[in-house]
Order: C-alpha cells, then structure tokens, then sequence
C-alpha cells in the first residue's frame, strides 16, 4: 500500500492524499498506488501541497498506518495530537481564531 502525504501550503499542516483532495487525518488517506507520482507532480504543480512524496503503508482496522517510523511520527504523533486536532465532522471545524 503507497500513500501520498505532504505538506498543507496556506497551514503547514501535515496532510494525506484521500482520492480527491487532501485531509489531516490520516484515517481517511487512500492508496495511491502506481498513480501516487502523477498525483503528486499534479497537485505540487496546482500550488495546493509542498514536496508531497509517497510512503509505505499497511492497512489497519483503524485505517491506513506509514510504515516508517518518520512518516507514523508526522501522521500519530508524538508531535502530532490526534484528540486535540479539528475532527472532519466538528461544526466548529474553521471558525477557530488563531
């Protein structure tokens, strides 16, 4: 299994290739598979990710997992905190004030 990750470049936010745009939560990444360069030349030329680049991954119960201990750091922390992040379903998801 190939996910293609980067980086957000309005937030800096790590993010993960859904199938049809880009989600912080890695839960809801999808496999690239032989397509994740082509995706990723398209979408880093579309000025929408900075340097997305593909991982090794497995499927889990919970959902995809990187299978470098890099690239579970940048999606599970520690550095990251899954509870303290904006869920995809929270009314209140962007109407946070920096």
């Amino acid at each position: 299994m190939k996910l293609l990750t980067g980086n957000d470049l309005v937030s800096g936010d790590v993010v993960w290739w859904t199938g049809s745009g880009w989600s912080r939560h890695v839960a809801e990444a999808t496999d690239v598979g032989d397509g994740g360069e082509a995706i990723a030349r398209a979408e880093e030329g579309a000025r929408r990710v900075n340097v997305p680049y593909l991982v090794d991954a497995v499927a889990t119960a919970d959902g995809p997992r990187p299978a470098h201990i890099k690239d579970r750091i940048r999606a599970l922390g520690p550095t990251v905190r899954p509870d303290l992040t904006l869920k995809p379903a929270d009314p209140a998801a962007g109407s946070w004030v920096i």
